[in-house]
């Protein structure tokens, strides 16, 4: 399960872009139960999908070829703009500069060393996300890439993170905490790229939590979304899929194990 614990490096925001927010809200609607509350000029038509007033996640429209629909992962930074030299100096890039959002926090865009996008926040008034770890809510985030040990080398540069491996049968997975936390803060994965042949390129992919995975799988093909890999159940973690909306954005769905049953690291 994902850290809630907002702490430097921990996964605080996840927002996407796409063409037509119209027809994805729809989608997310019949997925999660997401309400879209549209921005206003103030922040650029920036909108929030949320539940009973609560932020699940964020979303922009964007024309694509400006930027092709996608879901983006938000770690959080102490300083944002050590953070982006951090990242440069790690052999990163720089998406857009350092940006204040009101008094929200300030922000910048990034990508890691294999050309992953990610973006960083520093905290004004808003913290984070209100809804992790429930159903509609952000529950783990999984980065697919081209060389494990230089992600995990990037990021434990720019972040601190340090990791854990969970064995499986078959070989094992790299799971990553905050600097400061424990494996009970663990809040995603690193994997193979080459290890999954549903994945042909590098990204993060975030995991939004369901009630019933194979519900959520048909309400998404019925709403013009695609499946990207049909349901597999893990002992001690639940059942999962991989699925992308009609934009194609990609992200994945998790029903969590019982928490008797669930694995432990």
């Amino acid at each position: 399960m994902l850290s809630t614990r907002f702490v430097p490096g921990a996964p605080v925001w996840v927002d996407m872009c796409a063409p037509d927010l119209d027809s994805v809200s729809a989608f997310y609607r019949e997925l999660f139960g997401w309400e879209i509350q549209r921005g206003g000029p103030d922040v650029g038509g920036y909108s929030q999908f949320q539940i009973s007033d609560r932020t699940a996640a964020g979303a922009m429209a964007m024309p694509a070829d400006e930027a092709p629909p996608a879901w983006t992962l938000y770690f959080r930074a102490a300083d944002v703009d050590a953070t982006v030299k951090s990242v440069e100096q790690a052999g990163g890039g720089t998406l857009y500069a350092a940006v204040d959002v009101l008094d929200l926090g300030r922000m910048a865009g990034l990508t890691d060393s294999a050309g992953v996008p990610f973006s960083v926040w520093q905290q004004g008034e808003l913290k984070g996300l209100d809804v992790l770890n429930e159903p509609g809510g952000l529950v783990w985030t999984e980065l697919y890439t081209p060389d494990v040990s230089a992600a995990t080398s990037f990021y434990g540069s720019v972040f601190g993170w340090q990791t854990t491996e969970m064995a499986f049968p078959g070989g094992s997975y790299t799971m990553v905490h905050p600097a400061d936390g424990s494996p009970d803060d663990m809040f995603g994965g690193i994997v193979p790229l080459d290890s999954d042949p549903s994945e042909d390129r590098a990204y993060w992919l975030p995991y939004f939590q369901v009630d019933d995975c194979d519900d959520t799988v048909a309400k998404a093909e019925r709403s013009g979304g695609v499946v990207r890999m049909d349901t597999v159940e893990m002992p001690g973690v639940g059942r999962f899929a991989k699925l992308a909306d009609p934009a194609g954005a990609r992200f994945a769905v998790l029903q969590p194990a019982p928490p008797g049953e669930q694995m432990e690291s």
